[in-house]
């Protein structure tokens, strides 16, 4: 039974017509449990369907918890142990606790705890393809992306340090020099910091230049193994 519970859970780009019909109805649920998110106000409307999605959500952990052994091929309790700290049982939870609870919403500090409600949304991510594709080329250029996110990290305190030695009155902590060289090479350009002296300049601007070119670094790659994915996956087809 557990193991029929399994395939209806996971087998939905199979012929499995079971699970497809589960799958399409737990995303009817994530998009109806996501139209209360976008009201301010309540009503009884809303607290029903928050409820009755709360509800399927709880019931699907639940069978997800109770197949772990099947969908991380293990047996024994290890399998079970390890289900709810794997990414989607975390995100999972995180959208089931907030309706759980009765906190009094005259507290600012609890309130921030209902934003963990936002979470429901990354349910979705559960059932596209797109998203596993993303996901198969991040892991497959992840050598090519740490490389971009080390010259990033390196250009920006590099930027930041020059910056902060050759503006000090503009930059009062070299926290502010790194905040201005994010901005600066992400070419946001908010304007609140920024150099006022020549040699400022000139290192702000080289900054913004070499900004665009390691910003469109990692969009290439990923966008070069996103079509090879793609291409790959229609040639199996």
């Amino acid at each position: 039974m557990r193991q029929r519970i399994y395939h209806v859970l996971e087998d939905a780009e199979s012929d499995n017509k079971v699970s497809q019909i589960y799958n399409r109805f737990m995303l009817v649920c994530i998009v109806a449990s996501m139209i209360p998110l976008c009201f301010k106000q309540t009503n009884l409307l809303f607290s029903l369907m928050d409820k009755i999605t709360v509800s399927v959500f709880i019931f699907d952990y639940i069978l997800r918890w109770i197949t772990a052994d099947y969908k991380f091929r293990e047996s024994g309790k290890a399998a079970f142990l390890k289900y709810p700290f794997s990414v989607y049982a975390i995100v999972d939870l995180l959208s089931i606790l907030p309706s759980l609870t009765t906190l009094n919403s005259g507290f600012k500090l609890f309130r921030l705890f209902r934003l963990n409600k936002a979470f429901k949304t990354l349910r979705l991510l559960r059932y596209s393809k797109s998203f596993h594709l993303i996901l198969s080329v991040i892991k497959r250029e992840r050598q090519a992306l740490m490389a971009v996110c080390i010259l990033s990290g390196g250009y920006i305190l590099l930027s930041a340090l020059i910056m902060f030695q050759v503006e000090p009155e503009s930059f009062k902590t070299f926290f502010d020099a790194i905040y201005w060289a994010v901005v600066t090479l992400t070419t946001v350009g908010y304007g609140d910091l920024y150099p006022v002296s020549d040699i400022g300049r000139v290192v702000s601007m080289i900054s913004s230049v070499m900004g665009i070119a390691i910003v469109a670094l990692p969009t290439g790659i990923i966008t070069a193994g996103y079509m090879s994915e793609l291409n790959k996956d229609n040639d199996t087809q």
